[in-house]
């Protein structure tokens, strides 16, 4: 059953990434778009904490973590955000369903192998600027798309305590931009759009490492280490006049032939180190760092004076708690708890002010009775950018689910 559920999501899933519309951030404006992949629901639901070998979670971030999966595993996640935009003077609100993984890990003895989907990142944003003066010029701008990853990875157990792994990514992705001018009244004004295709390979290594500190404590570690990569987009533009209704939409008059230049956007590596303690299938407290210097991400179209980059840091404290896995008389104690607290530079600096990202998360696992396989469901509140600098804070509160089917496949007859 599983296998066929695998087989009809995988071909569902393909299809709503592309099409689907991730983000409704301003700041998606620049670089790659605003990278939304936060981890699974599971880590999600702890700020992103992955320290503990897991037999039956996929850990995305770490590809060590395939070489602890005891049985086949199947990962889906998907989210609704609902964020409120303001600045100094209004606010709106907007929401988002999006898909946000799907993979599968395959137990092979002391090797384990993963590999799956993931929209990384998304472009979505709708600015006006309505200029006071008749005489000049107003402004709107839209944008759509983002990148996805392709994955394969592998995982090997060097003892019981030790695991390492390695994957690549496969980045490809479109993003579209249109940039449009004109008079208040005049129906009539130039459009400059941009299409820009993506396309890179990056590479990431793993260690898990635990240790058992008394009888019933054990230490937990954890380190990724992402090299840099480059993305190559190429990027066709055009400028052009239209007519304008009352709706934006717009009718082409006559246009410029197409400008096509190619650019190399630099992802510098990135260092992920956590340490936690706890019991095994009890409890769990942990802390997390990732680091990157800074990026460069500015395109032939998002490259303002205006905008840099710096260096990128998240900062996390989470973990969760089980009442008692074991427990057959009380559904409620084999429930898994999760919480956690998150600091985000995002290594975006728009008009002097680094956009900064905070937040609390909890969740809840789900345990299905009679087999291995669990529903995870998870919270994030939190704050991301400021209404200073004449910027747009964005408050949100976004809710995920996942499933993790487990299963046991390749088993051996037993009769002919």
């Amino acid at each position: 059953m599983i296998k066929k559920i695998i087989v009809s999501t995988c071909l569902l899933f393909s299809f709503v990434s592309f099409a689907q519309e991730g983000t409704a951030s301003p700041y998606s404006f620049f670089g790659i778009g605003d990278v939304r992949y936060k981890g699974t629901a599971e880590m999600r639901s702890m700020a992103g904490i992955g320290v503990e070998q897991d037999s039956i979670h996929i850990n995305l971030d770490n590809p060590a973590s395939f070489a602890s999966l005891k049985l086949t595993t199947f990962a889906l996640g998907g989210s609704l955000a609902t964020t409120q935009l303001k600045n100094a003077s209004t606010s709106s609100g907007v929401q988002r369903v999006t898909l946000d993984y799907l993979a599968v890990g395959l137990p092979m003895g002391k090797l384990g192998v993963g590999f799956g989907l993931i929209p990384f990142s998304s472009v979505g944003y709708k600015i006006q600027s309505i200029a006071p003066d008749a005489s000049q010029n107003s402004k709107r701008f839209d944008g759509s798309g983002g990148l996805n990853k392709v994955f394969f990875g592998v995982g090997y157990a060097i003892s019981p305590s030790l695991s390492f792994g390695a994957d690549a990514h496969y980045n490809f992705g479109k993003i579209e931009t249109s940039n449009l001018e004109f008079l208040s009244g005049i129906p009539v004004g130039t459009r400059e759009t941009n299409n820009a295709i993506l396309s890179g390979f990056n590479f990431n290594l793993g260690l898990l490492f635990q240790k058992s500190l008394t009888k019933k404590i054990n230490l937990y570690s954890s380190l990724n280490y992402a090299r840099e990569s480059t993305l190559k987009s190429t990027n066709t533009s055009a400028i052009s006049t239209v007519l304008i209704d009352a709706q934006f939409n717009t009718t082409l008059v006559d246009a410029a032939s197409d400008v096509v230049t190619n650019a190399n956007l630099k992802i510098p590596s990135k260092l992920t180190v956590g340490l936690g303690i706890g019991t095994s299938k009890k409890w769990l407290i942990a802390a997390q760092l990732s680091t990157r210097d800074a990026a460069s991400l500015a395109n032939t179209y998002n490259s303002f004076n205006n905008v840099s980059y710096e260096k990128y840091q998240k900062y996390s404290v989470g973990g969760y708690f089980i009442p008692n896995y074991s427990s057959f008389a009380s559904y409620g104690k084999r429930l898994v708890y999760r919480a956690g607290l998150k600091y985000e530079k995002t290594g975006l600096v728009v008009n002097s002010k680094s956009i900064q990202d905070t937040g609390l998360t909890l969740g809840i696992g789900f345990p299905v009775t009679g087999s291995f396989s669990n529903a995870n469901i998870g919270l994030e509140l939190g704050k991301k950018g400021t209404t200073q600098s004449n910027l747009v804070q964005e408050n949100y509160m976004n809710f995920c689910l996942s499933l993790s089917l487990n299963d046991k496949w390749f088993q051996k007859r037993k009769y002919n």
